[in-house]
């Protein structure tokens, strides 16, 4: 199916204080569809508080943190602790979109309930880690203070549609590692949380994919542009922590978060819904974006396959260890 967008003209007539403008009336709609179908729910019900008890320092009774209590799995531990320090960075995400939506009118209303929502992320998976002794406390407040300490810079804070264009698709890498880490966890609570926070973010995911389809129509060439460099070089927003490279291997390796599960299940969902590629009417800067976005994913989904091999072959050697 091929979509007829109307070319409008010159891509220089469009700043971001002109995007905005154009797209409140859609951020209007969509953060009222939003509100109608978000539930809210409380972290602390998500929380096993009966599994709590004292650290030691300050408390006679206290117990120091092993390994050997906490009921998730490896993989599943590296990636609780991944999710949470990208949670925790939340003050310096809203001060980019504050600062590049603003604070006023439909956008700002969606800036400030975005952040609410987020910020119970954090409070029901820090707590679970805790309660549950799932991770080293110590080491993950190092780690805290570590990755907030940098603050955190968008790779797209220079442009409006840009940063719309890279949240569409990390919202949606978001719950992926969110869920995924819960189906590898191996504990059926922290699995159950984790499946909350993912209904959030794919919510999340769905209004700003929506506007996206809508700055497709007023400003096609900008928007296939900035899709097109957003996916090109797209980075997870938590890429600046202590130890990530280390991390991301291993949850590639354990089906949490990979190259193909990007393709297939953050990119492809995507640009599919919007019919991206089958756009039509482009100018001449809009049809060489789409034409090198066409391009990227083929030889993405090429390395994909080559990373799925590899992948396999592993797995057939640990399995002939008994591993």
């Amino acid at each position: 199916m091929t979509l007829t967008t109307p070319h409008l003209g010159s891509s220089d007539g469009w700043t971001d204080a002109k995007l905005l403008y154009a797209l409140e009336e859609v951020v209007e709609k969509e953060l009222n569809r939003h509100l109608k179908v978000a539930k809210d729910w409380m972290p602390h019900e998500y929380v096993p508080w009966s599994d709590a008890r004292n650290f030691p320092a300050l408390f006679e009774d206290g117990e120091a943190w092993d390994k050997e209590q906490s009921k998730v799995t490896d993989v599943g531990r590296i990636a609780l602790v991944v999710n949470l320090l990208t949670e925790d960075n939340l003050p310096s995400y809203h001060h980019e979109i504050a600062t590049l939506f603003g604070r006023d009118g439909a956008w700002g209303t969606w800036v400030h309930r975005w952040t609410a929502e987020e910020g119970r992320h954090g409070i029901v998976m820090r707590d679970y880690l805790l309660a549950s002794r799932a991770v080293d406390p110590d080491e993950l407040e190092r780690f805290r203070m570590a990755h907030m300490s940098e603050g955190f810079e968008s790779d797209n804070r220079h442009s409006m549609l840009h940063s719309v264009a890279y949240v569409a698709f990390q919202e949606l890498a978001t719950r992926i590692s969110h869920r995924n880490t819960g189906h590898q966890s191996g504990d059926p609570v922290c699995d159950r949380m984790l499946a909350r926070i993912a209904t959030d973010e794919n919510l999340h995911m769905v209004f700003y994919r929506n506007l996206l389809g809508a700055a497709f129509e007023i400003a096609p060439d900008l928007t296939m542009q900035a899709v097109r460099d957003v996916v090109v070089d797209f980075r997870m927003p938590g890429h600046g922590m202590p130890g990530f490279e280390r991390a991301a291997a291993q949850m590639a390796i354990g089906g949490i978060y990979n190259m193909r599960i990007h393709h297939d299940d953050v990119l492809q969902p995507v640009l599919r819904f919007l019919k991206v590629l089958d756009i039509d009417g482009l100018g001449p800067e809009g049809r060489k974006a789409q034409e090198e976005l066409g391009l990227y994913m083929g030889g993405l989904d090429a390395e994909a396959a080559k990373f799925d091999e590899k992948l396999a072959a592993r797995r057939a050697r640990m399995a002939a260890r008994g591993k």
